[in-house]
């Protein structure tokens, strides 16, 4: 019990860290306890650590929201809700955006419950024809999503052109060498794809100041349930399935017959997008049990250590769960002292601040990778279609080792 709630604890403390500072991953964090194994384990003991490890990452999916949200930096599970956060944002409902994610994380935690145990008894036998099944999905999912696009062709040649640089970056990714060690090439592909281009129109916009307020959550409760519910399926397909990520599932929900269902309905799309991530995390944990298969850098930190009762790992996910929600409302606040601030000269910070976090973590092949991203960034605002498409660097990547054709 006493490692149970010490490691739960320090996780939440990291996951709160790396959820409030743009471009820092709990995977970092896991690379930094994986390597300082020893002397963690004299204090928090092995069942304490994998604790550690899970609470960050389920605190991560609740927190990051709020640089999203304030700042417009996206990670690699938030790339897509980004847009509609940062929109509510600039109109003065920062706080009410930051809750909304808040409140579909806790729900697609609550849902992902009933579903643990279905995957952790039942898909274990199917795995072998998910596994080969999973670029077929993709392959469906993004023709749906170009085929249903205000203008098809201009889609196409965005998803493909961004799935050029998917798998030129994680095909070379061994060029990628930081200050501490091997690089990272997710941090500077989709910051430059979703994240630079926000920061470069906010540089380029007449400086202004965004005057906040917070009159409650402007969705229905049957809104509420229904969008969290369609989040947390699609955080299921992606806790499971090998090659998803919870920015896939994003992908997937963003798609709409009347077009860019995002923009359209901001509010429902955070509260879907964010229980998927919260659901993607919690269900990757019966992944890790019943099949081995481990869907995040934390997970497989935590795959090192002797892993202890899956209701140990439940019970710490619950209490991050509960302290996650409580600080992110906390943290929405803070919108009202962010709308005080230049948003010009704050985009000048954060867009320095991104280019010196890309250096450390990348190195030059990083820089180069920033570069390119953002040319590709850019496109969608010139072109007047959602940046939704540029998910393609990932897709693509993803169905092509799925189906044999590509290595990394």
């Amino acid at each position: 019990m006493l490692s149970l709630l010490l490691g739960t604890l320090a996780g939440v403390i990291l996951g709160t860290l790396s959820g409030l500072v743009p471009g820092l991953h709990t995977n970092t964090f896991a690379g930094v306890i994986s390597a300082a194994a020893v002397p963690l384990s004299l204090v928090f003991g092995a069942e304490g650590i994998c604790c550690l490890l899970i609470s960050c990452m389920v605190v991560h999916t609740f927190l990051d929201a709020v640089p999203s949200t304030f700042i417009g930096v996206p990670d690699a599970d938030t790339v897509l809700s980004v847009l509609p956060a940062h929109q509510l944002y600039l109109s003065g409902n920062g706080e009410e955006a930051v809750r909304l994610s808040a409140l579909g994380s806790l729900f697609g935690f609550v849902y992902a419950l009933p579903i643990f145990a279905a995957f952790y008894f039942i898909l274990p036998l199917f795995q072998t024809e998910i596994d080969w099944a999973i670029g077929l999905v993709i392959l469906t999912a993004a023709g749906l999503l170009i085929v249903y696009s205000k203008t098809p062709a201009w889609a196409f040649m965005l998803f493909l052109v961004s799935g050029i640089l998917g798998v030129f970056s994680m095909r070379f990714s061994y060029f990628s060498f930081g200050v501490f060690g091997a690089g990272e090439v997710l941090l500077p592909l989709l910051t430059g794809l979703f994240g630079i281009p926000v920061l470069l129109h906010a540089l380029n916009a007449a400086p202004q100041t965004v005057e906040q307020k917070f009159s409650g959550l402007f969705v229905s409760k049957i809104e509420t349930v229904t969008n969290t519910i369609k989040g947390t399926a699609a955080g299921a397909v992606v806790g499971w399935l090998p090659g998803f990520s919870s920015g896939t599932a994003n992908a997937l929900l963003a798609f709409h017959k009347s077009g860019d269902y995002e923009s359209k309905n901001p509010r429902g799309y955070l509260l879907a997008t964010s229980a998927a991530n919260t659901a993607n995390a919690v269900l990757g944990i019966a992944a890790l049990y019943a099949v081995g298969r481990m869907r995040s850098g934390a997970l497989a930190a935590a795959a090192e250590f002797p892993l202890p009762n899956i209701f140990m790992l439940l019970a710490a996910a619950g209490i991050a769960a509960v302290f996650a929600y409580i600080l992110t409302v906390l943290f929405s606040k803070t919108g009202k002292y962010m709308a005080k601030v230049n948003q010009r000269m704050l985009s000048a910070y954060v867009l320095g601040f991104l280019i010196i976090l890309t250096a450390v973590f990348s190195g030059p092949f990083g820089l180069m990778l920033l570069v390119l991203a953002s040319a590709v960034g850019i496109i969608p605002a010139k072109l007047g279609i959602p940046r939704l498409y540029c998910m393609g660097a990932i897709m693509i990547p993803v169905m092509l080792f799925s189906l044999g054709l590509l290595q990394f």
